[in-house]
């Protein structure tokens, strides 16, 4: 067996997301499938490229060698396969987990010729892609105050400045009567822990909770809309986007004072949108968003209040 384009991609996605999980996202593969991947690399190159820990997957000596060896020849592969191809090809769209993700892609296959979308939890993993090239645009969801870090290549739109996080909690709890949760009753519950916690979306759970004197008890860790039948059961309490409506069995509710905030963000490569289509699809985007809070029970007033001028300065 030799070394293959696709042991250098791997390698790469790992070294660049800094572990395997978020790699294995990027890649599109399970992450036992990169772990076994990963391993015969390593057999055919006689020693360990990374080192896994709480740091995440840090390249060894022989790792850090592989890496900016295999990350010049793929730049080379890549700028090969652009000359020969163009810049034709379907648009490859990725968005975090939201509720109108269905009405997005019908909207998108109006506003670009051909697209593929990706939904990924990880904004992480997102920028990642988008600032590796393996995504064209993304729509990404971040802290209201964070920093997606993406290179000088990638342009940046706000769709929303700031929309609040929700809380998902079984139908029947004794706060569900309630229409708005204070985050101290939340105490002694049992949290699925959010998706993409590697965003600080984690820490910021966290920070909120220590703000009112508790410490969340992470109980489940699963995919985005993996945990609502969790809740359905009693046994949880998830945070959720706002435009979320539950299910059977699920509520949910506005947290008080609205402790946790979100940003979203527009980004493509500029070398594959124009502005026009970029233009474009932000106004998709927006308008895919906007139909989807207008249509959440929960969520329409405070979209109906503030949701016209916090995006019409975007």
């Amino acid at each position: 067996m030799e070394l293959e384009i696709r042991h250098l991609r791997a390698v790469c996605a790992i070294g660049d997301a800094g572990s395997l999980s978020r790699a294995a996202t990027q890649l599109g593969i399970s992450q036992p499938s990169l772990t076994t991947l990963l391993q015969r690399v390593e057999r055919l190159v006689g020693g360990k490229l990374f080192e896994r820990g709480r740091a995440g997957a840090v390249p060894t000596a022989l790792g850090a060698q592989m890496l900016q060896r295999a990350r010049l020849l793929l730049v080379e592969l890549e700028s090969f396969g652009s000359d020969m191809a163009g810049r034709g090809g379907p648009i490859r769209f990725g968005s975090v987990h939201m509720e109108c993700v269905a009405a997005l892609f019908s909207r998108l296959e109006e506003a670009l010729d051909d697209v593929t979308l990706v939904v990924d939890p990880s904004s992480t993993g997102l920028a990642l892609a988008l600032a590796n090239g393996h995504l064209d645009a993304a729509v990404i969801a971040v802290d209201e105050e964070g920093d997606l870090g993406l290179p000088r290549g990638v342009g940046q739109r706000i769709v929303v400045p700031w929309v609040p996080v929700y809380i998902a909690l079984p139908a029947g709890h004794r706060l569900a009567a309630q229409t708005e949760v204070d985050l101290a009753d939340l105490a002694g519950e049992a949290w699925v822990g959010p998706p993409g916690a590697e965003d600080g979306s984690l820490t910021t759970l966290r920070a909120a909770c220590r703000a009112v004197g508790f410490v969340p008890r992470i109980r489940f860790e699963m995919p985005s809309g993996a945990g609502r039948q969790l809740i359905a059961a009693g046994k949880a309490v998830q945070l959720v986007e706002p435009t979320s409506q539950g299910g059977p069995g699920v509520a949910v509710r506005p947290l008080a004072g609205a402790p946790m905030r979100m940003r979203l963000v527009f980004c493509w490569r500029r070398e594959r949108l124009t502005w026009e289509q970029a233009s474009r699809v932000f106004a998709e985007v927006l308008g895919a968003y906007s139909e989807q809070a207008l249509a959440s029970p929960v969520f329409r007033p405070w979209w109906e209040e503030r949701g016209a001028a916090l995006t019409s300065t975007s």
